[in-house]
């Protein structure tokens, strides 16, 4: 084998791992900020919310399965690593999201009295998730250190990813309902929006100061110039969003889809910038993607079956969201 056959598995590994986590944090996002967002003292607008995520929440969940078994069979040295030092949160994690699938079956099945019951475990059982997530990925850009500085990090972490899925939770609320929802909901954006900010400048200043690495890539040269666009964009796309979101509902509904679509490119500048600092990195500066990767035979059987079962997922995910393209309409089972 030649040095670039060595090379590129690991690297197109690492590059379909990351797409899957991106795809499930931005498409379970909005379905788990939606969830946290569900209001405990109106439920035809908690009915309303949770048909506008019905007929995708389910589906959106299978990107973490993709992305967690990538990790587990390309780079199983790294997944031992990562898990062994996120078991609780994992295990608190899928608390979560097993509260979410069994709550958002029973609301649909128990008599009317014990509905809101089943309403309020499907919002805890979503905070529960998102919580644990931004906690997963606050001990994570800390390199699982134990310090009790990093511990806070990791805390804030978990609010403010929280807040990142609120924020596009609503934004998806914005563009799918109408009426006093759409409106509560620009006010949910609203609020959040600015957290998220907080939370993404936090995060970027703790990322250039946990390791001199990283300070260098950013700050060490004329790479340093590639911070002016990215700051206009974050800048551009936060005011114009709130600039929005203080004019909804606007006439003839137009642009609902924007706050949405910002939301996804807010959540890609922030998963590129993480991707590039740390790379090649699998686990913040202790294991390397190339010391991480499974034998190279092992990768080219891994490799034709994601070239299979990749497309597939992305074209039942793109066929249910035409489907299912406009306003929220009732679930009938």
């Amino acid at each position: 084998m030649t040095t670039a056959t060595i090379d590129w598995l690991p690297m197109v590994f690492i590059g379909l791992m990351g797409l899957s986590f991106l795809i499930y944090a931005i498409l379970d996002g909005y379905d788990l900020g939606v969830g946290v967002l569900l209001p405990l003292d109106n439920p035809q607008q908690r009915d309303t919310m949770i048909y506008s995520i019905g007929p995708f929440w389910d589906a959106n969940e299978t990107w973490l399965v993709m992305a967690i078994g990538l990790l587990l069979i390309a780079f199983p040295k790294a997944h031992s690593i990562i898990f062994q030092a996120l078991y609780l949160p994992t295990a608190v994690m899928l608390a979560g999201l097993i509260l979410r699938g069994v709550s958002f079956d029973f609301r649909t099945k128990a008599p009317s009295t014990d509905k809101h019951k089943w309403d309020y475990a499907f919002k805890f059982g979503s905070l529960l998730a998102t919580l644990s997530q931004g906690y997963m990925l606050g001990r994570y850009i800390t390199a699982f250190d134990d310090s009790w500085l990093t511990i806070g990090f990791s805390i804030l972490s978990a609010v403010c990813v929280t807040a990142g899925y609120c924020f596009i939770g609503a934004a998806w609320l914005v563009m799918k309902t109408e009426g006093e929802l759409q409106r509560k909901a620009a006010k949910w954006a609203k609020i959040t929006n600015i957290l998220m900010a907080i939370g993404i400048i936090t995060v970027c200043i703790t990322n250039l100061l946990i390791d001199q690495q990283i300070m260098d890539k950013w700050l060490g040269g004329i790479q340093v110039l590639m911070l002016v666009p990215i700051t206009l964009l974050f800048g551009f796309t936060f005011i114009t969003v709130h600039i929005y979101l203080t004019k909804v509902p606007m006439e003839n509904d137009i642009g609902c889809w924007y706050p949405f679509l910002a939301a996804i490119m807010l959540f890609m500048l922030c998963f590129c910038g993480l991707a590039y600092s740390f790379y090649p990195y699998v686990v913040p500066f202790k294991v390397t993607i190339f010391e991480a990767a499974s034998a190279r035979e092992s990768l080219w059987i891994i490799f034709v079956g994601a070239a299979v079962v990749l497309p597939m997922i992305a074209a039942y995910t793109i066929f249910s969201y035409k489907v299912f393209w406009g306003k929220t309409t009732k679930l009938n089972y």
